[in-house]
């Protein structure tokens, strides 16, 4: 099974330089929609079985494969899989890490209880269900009979809340999370990438809106010679923030199991 090519020229030289000079490259990964399928409940999200089997295979063969992740490092550790295969995870958008089995996690902005005990007056009996994250707190529509409708109609209100209390929202799919300001993919990416050569190959893949800071932070890495391959798992088609993901990506695959069989055909061609 060979690596799929790239549909744009910066893409096609990003993957060329990450084949060229793998022990430099850095693998980077979303986790839900990207290793873990899209499910009702966050809670039942686990990654792909062939993708953890792909990154236990990439590992060793690249400078460092990592996980970019809203969540939790320490969940994103637990429902990925990841403990012993020796990768970074990046939770709550870089504000914490986890690597060799030590999670670094700083305590939560006050913002984020003042937020905790205000959110049920504002959902009301609306059907949304909050998913807490601890340094963050993400309301989700998916489950409510028109999902859309309601995300748009908890836009506002939700955005005065979090600007009351020094927060802001990040969109997704029929999600809707409050969070600090001053945490994104393209920072937490940017960070860890610090210290390596400039000319390292990336390759990046998510597959929301949540991953577009990422995709900027390689579009500019590329400005000054970085390589790098923006990956956008697709799963879902015709939902607006899939389609800015996808317009901006060199490479699209269908889904969790498109990623598992590209991290597949990478590992393959780097042994």
């Amino acid at each position: 099974m060979g690596i799929p090519e790239p549909s744009t020229d910066a893409g096609r030289v990003g993957l060329r330089a990450l084949v060229a000079e793998p022990r430099s490259a850095v693998v980077a990964l979303d986790f839900d929609g990207t290793l873990a399928p899209i499910v009702a409940d966050p809670a039942a999200a686990r990654a792909e079985p062939a993708a953890v089997a792909a990154l236990r295979a990439l590992v060793p063969l690249v400078g460092g494969v990592v996980v970019v992740t809203g969540r939790p490092a320490a969940v994103a550790v637990e429902y990925g899989g990841f403990e012993g295969l020796g990768l970074t995870v990046l939770g709550q958008y870089g504000a914490e890490r986890w690597e060799a089995g030590v999670l670094t996690a700083p305590e939560p902005p006050p913002g984020v209880a003042a937020v905790r005990a205000e959110l049920p007056a504002v959902l009301g009996e609306s059907g949304a269900w909050v998913e807490d994250k601890g340094r963050a707190l993400a309301v989700h529509t998916r489950r409510t009979a028109d999902p859309q409708a309601l995300l748009e109609q908890l836009r506002a209100p939700l955005a005065e809340l979090a600007a009351r209390h020094g927060l802001m929202v990040e969109p997704g799919r029929y999600v809707l999370e409050l969070r600090p300001p001053g945490v994104d993919k393209g920072g937490a990416l940017t960070e860890y990438l610090a210290g390596r050569p400039a000319g390292a190959a990336v390759l990046y893949a998510g597959d929301d809106l949540g991953d577009l800071p990422a995709y900027e932070a390689l579009e500019l890495r590329r400005k000054g010679g970085g390589p790098a391959v923006l990956v956008c798992s697709s799963a879902v088609t015709g939902e607006r923030q899939v389609a800015e993901l996808a317009d901006r990506a060199d490479l699209l695959v269908p889904g969790p199991a498109g990623v598992a069989e590209l991290l597949q055909a990478l590992a393959g061609a780097l042994r």
